[in-house]
């Protein structure tokens, strides 16, 4: 999945409870409404948080980990080191002091968070954990500005949304009920796609199948140990392969990711990159996400779907193109439309092999940024493509998914709201609290 490598699950502690009631796994978590009192301390903190929030979380990760090395299974330790994990929870605790009194501002937020954390098997007396180290960095941070007023409200806010990820969370888990907890997979398969993406096609180690059917689009978590660190990582990859009428294998796309300008290795793609090989095992979560899309939806027969992507973003999209490609899925008008810096960059050949079979309802368009000869190219323009054939923007019904890098899927949404798209029917692959870009 994605770009991001990515997710960094309990990086909206606040958003979660503290404290609460329960009693064990199917437990009721209780809090109480926030008074009057707490919620104008709460928005008066906004301003403190907007200057001091990159501050306080960087605290609160570093010691929390250090107190708890434990939870050093959860978190990704290369968003740490490249403060990313901070920064995003920064914006998560924003988000919530600024919505405080409509949190219905957070909802598909909160509805993404709790398909990643279940994704991870995040428990609910983890959040007890991450509330507590919480409010510690707050306080030390703040130091004597941090009056037991302010304490009090964010307290009582940490367990009021904290209850609605802990039920959100629980029906979710219900519904996985026949695969809880970390599962074994042999790597049946590995297949280059790209110079820096290999696809890896997943066998369950207990021979049970057939697995259970997911929607395109969704992801799994994989976990692997690693050896120099004394502890588990684990990352969300899409599902790169459309579910399988036998339900033998899941596969998933790969990319060796690079940070250039720290100089610092992706570690867990590095890893499946260089010592995994056909045979050995990874442990997978049941598929998660709430980027979907149905081919059995009659409702939506003859509706154009437009699948744009970057790069490995083209994960999550080939496995909606092969669904919509098969002779059970409903008939929908296609176009493909992919950017790669170079041939060799290039994810999925097999592309082409699909739109041949489906022809006379696919356009497929691939831009390069470089040329054969290396020449460099400006970067895609939708707004340069065809608006009936490529992008049907005056066909109401038209859906767009867009997978890739944060900023190249919000300029596609405005660039597609400025030839009049609703914003409701493009759906991006987004990791981040609330709706970035968004006022």
């Amino acid at each position: 999945m994605c770009y991001l490598g990515c997710l960094y699950i309990l990086r909206f502690g606040p958003l979660q409870p503290y404290p609460c009631t329960r009693t064990g796994a199917t437990e009721t978590s209780t809090t109480a409404p926030l008074s009057p009192s707490q919620i104008a301390i709460i928005k008066a903190t906004v301003t403190v948080l907007q200057a001091h929030g990159d501050t306080i979380t960087k605290v609160f990760y570093e010691n929390m980990l250090s107190a708890r090395p434990e939870l050093n299974n959860i978190f990704n330790i290369t968003s740490q080191i490249t403060n990313r994990q901070p920064r995003a929870l920064a914006r998560a605790v924003l988000a919530y002091a600024t919505h405080i009194e409509d949190l219905t501002k957070l909802t598909n937020a909160v509805q993404r968070i709790a398909q990643q954390h279940v994704s991870l098997f995040v428990q609910p007396e983890q959040y007890d954990i991450v509330g507590t180290y919480l409010l510690g960095a707050i306080g030390q941070v703040l130091g004597e500005a941090t009056t037991p007023e302010i304490v009090d409200a964010w307290t009582a806010a940490y367990g009021v949304l904290a209850k609605i990820f802990i039920d959100t969370e629980r029906q979710l888990y219900k519904a996985d009920d026949n695969w809880i907890g970390w599962r074994k997979f042999r790597i049946a398969k590995r297949q280059k796609e790209a110079d820096d993406i290999t696809s890896f096609y997943l066998e369950p180690a207990d021979g049970i199948v057939p697995l259970p059917k997911f929607l395109p689009g969704q992801y799994v978590s994989v976990q692997i140990p690693v050896p120099k660190l004394g502890y588990n990582q684990s990352r969300q990859y899409s599902l790169s392969q459309a579910p399988l009428e036998d339900g033998k294998s899941y596969g998933i796309s790969v990319k060796r990711e690079h940070d250039d300008e720290r100089n610092i290795d992706g570690m867990m793609s590095n890893m499946l990159h260089g010592s995994y090989n056909d045979g050995d095992l990874v442990e997978l979560s049941h598929p998660h996400g709430l980027f979907t899309l149905d081919p059995s939806d009659v409702s939506k027969e003859g509706a154009p779907v437009v699948l744009i992507s970057a790069g490995v973003g083209a994960t999550p999209l080939v496995s909606m193109l092969q669904a919509l490609a098969q002779p059970s899925s409903i008939r929908r008008p296609i176009s493909w439309i992919h950017t790669s810096r170079s041939k060799a960059k290039q994810p999925f050949a097999e592309v082409t092999a699909i739109a041949e079979s489906i022809k006379d309802r696919v356009s497929i368009h691939v831009h390069l940024r470089q040329g054969p000869d290396g020449e460099g190219k400006p970067r895609l323009d939708i707004l340069a493509l065809d608006q009936e054939r490529d992008l049907f923007v005056h066909d109401g019904r038209a859906e767009y998914y867009i997978c890739g890098p944060e900023r190249f899927m919000l300029e596609l949404r405005t660039k597609l709201a400025g030839l009049g798209v609703d914003k409701a029917r493009v759906h991006l692959e987004l990791f981040a609290t609330g709706e970035p870009g968004d006022s």
